[in-house]
């Protein structure tokens, strides 16, 4: 190994001292080997810590390890046109310095590696390597035959930097977001002191996050020849319910399986509360295929300042701006069908009942609650309901407190906007339950003329008595009496009359009687009816 023990310290150590980052430099090796599945080993006993990646790739042979893998910073893409050795996989590695991953987390590294019947054993020591006083480096190795079916390579890292317990589960979950390559032609597992292994796959990234949406990319774009088409760029965004913890937010870019952009948003306004709400990830397989190098050695961003990643930013901009305002279009139906179930409020047939003015107001409130603020949706169904109960549909009507006798008349004609035949079969049921009480055949003006006034069958005002029990002054009873009687027939000479002679779209175009019109009349008609409901026949 030729090197500079500056080099292998600023590369190794320094950029790998993160526990996923190495392990994953150690997966890529064996995928780029061509191994069907990659088992990480951890220990953590008496004996000490120690972890061992083992592949079962094509291995390496003597020469190949001197020539290839102990060489530090080999152009591999230049070498091996960027495929595996039978050509089955494009090679995720490319600068040659993952090897020095092993340095960040071990200082003792020793290999197995077994290919076409030969077994080299070989091992490398930090100390030896940083306080060597050649550029060479000559670890000590045996070469043996073994059995021609085996290969394979096997890692083993010991006298381990790190001092806490091993987390199995949670370096699961980090490798499982560092790779996009898992599927039944790679697999891996961590075990943990000879524990029950835990698979490492896809569904590890998003394992405590509950999608409330999902968008497929490209298929969320309709035009087809969009940019993520051409690029073909694939992948899945996924928004939840609550706020995601920071960690977890933002968008992951793969190339070839492996992480090449750590997850964010790419410059667009993250201010907006949505961007708290987003993860997922997208295959960008073409920045991987340039000839020039535009992945960081760390794998933790592109080079953005170039023009073909500078057009990749613009237009994952476009996309997440294109998602955002999806979402809250999405995020507002969703929200307002739980308030529904909630509160059975339909606000899509609430609003239309609603005036113009009022209505702005109301879904103003509404979509602030939805839309905009961070309530718990417990939350938001109580406001709603408590605003529905306060501007229920047709509220102008509801507002008015009319008599049930008037309301049952009336209510159905008013829902369908036929404010002429409310008013009249509040009348008739008026004019019907008069005739009932008093037992008079007589119509309008003449029936009300007839039972109520002064001295006539009816009296609205015998029923009340003053606090200590005495009659009121005999002019303040005639008033009322009088008043119940030309209030009625009021209504039927300047409202009944004028709607049974006149044609009803003269009278709406006119404006003669409207909307309001119809309620005034309902509302004196409840009066009215109140008053007749008290009334004593005499």
């Amino acid at each position: 190994m030729s090197f500079d023990p500056q080099t292998i310290e600023h590369l190794g150590v320094k950029m790998y001292s993160q526990l996923p980052n190495a392990i994953a430099e150690l997966i890529a090796n064996s995928y780029d080997a061509e191994s069907p599945e990659v088992h990480i080993i951890l220990k953590d006993n008496e004996e000490g810590k120690s972890i061992a990646v083992v592949d079962k790739g094509v291995g390496m042979s003597f020469d190949e390890i001197n020539e290839n893998f102990l060489r530090i910073g080999r152009k591999r893409r230049e070498s091996d046109s960027g495929l595996s050795p039978n050509g089955k996989r494009k090679v995720t590695g490319r600068k040659g310095l993952g090897k020095l991953a092993f340095f960040g987390i071990g200082d003792t590294i020793h290999i197995i590696t077994k290919k076409n019947g030969e077994c080299v054993n070989f091992t490398m020591n930090w100390n030896d390597i940083i306080h060597s006083k050649t550029p060479n480096y000559e670890p000590q190795y045996t070469i043996e035959s073994c059995n021609p079916q085996e290969q394979g390579t096997t890692i083993i890292l010991t006298n381990l930097k790190r001092k806490t317990a091993f987390d199995p589960e949670g370096l699961a979950s980090s490798l499982a977001r560092l790779f996009d390559f898992f599927d039944d032609d790679f697999v891996a597992d961590i075990t943990l002191n000879n524990n029950e292994p835990i698979p490492i796959d896809k569904t590890l990234r998003y394992r405590n996050i509950d999608a409330q949406f999902t968008w497929n990319v490209p298929a969320f774009i309709e035009d087809k020849e969009h940019y993520l088409y051409k690029k073909n760029i694939i992948g899945e965004l996924l928004a939840t319910e609550k706020p995601l913890k920071p960690g977890l937010r933002g968008i992951t870019l793969y190339a070839h399986g492996r992480m090449v952009n750590a997850p964010e948003f790419f410059g667009v306004g993250e201010s907006s509360h949505f961007y708290s709400y987003l993860t997922g990830w997208l295959d960008v397989d073409f920045v991987d295929e340039q000839e020039e190098d535009i992945i960081s050695t760390d794998r933790q961003s592109l080079s953005w300042d170039l023009q073909i990643t500078s057009e990749l930013r613009d237009n994952l901009k476009q996309l997440l701006s294109l998602v955002e305002r999806n979402w809250r279009t999405r995020r507002k139906a969703d929200r307002q069908r739980k308030i529904t179930e909630k509160t059975k409020v339909d606000v899509g047939q609430w609003y239309p009942t609603l005036t113009p003015d009022i209505q702005k107001g109301v879904e103003k409130i509404v979509d602030s609650v939805v839309e905009n603020s961070e309530l718990e949706s417990d939350k938001q169904s109580e406001v709603v309901g408590a605003l529905h109960a306060l501007i229920p549909e047709y509220a102008q009507y509801h507002w008015r407190h009319l008599h049930e006798s008037v309301k049952d008349a009336s209510y159905s004609d008013y829902k369908n906007e036929d404010y002429y035949r409310a008013v009249e079969e509040a009348i008739k049921r008026f004019e019907s339950k008069t005739n009932a009480k008093t037992g008079n055949s007589l119509k309008g003006r003449d029936l009300m003329a007839q039972v109520f006034g002064k001295g006539k069958s009816l009296s609205v005002t015998d029923k009340y008595k003053k606090r200590d029990g005495s009659d009121f002054g005999d002019e303040t009873k005639e008033n009322i009496e009088e008043g119940q009687k030309f209030m009625s027939m009021g209504v039927m000479a300047g409202v009944r009359n004028p709607l049974a002679h006149e044609e009803k779209i003269e009278l709406k175009e006119s404006g003669l009687f409207s909307e309001d019109d119809c309620l005034d009349v309902l509302s004196l008609l409840s009066h009215l009816f109140r008053r007749l409901d008290d009334a004593i026949r005499k």
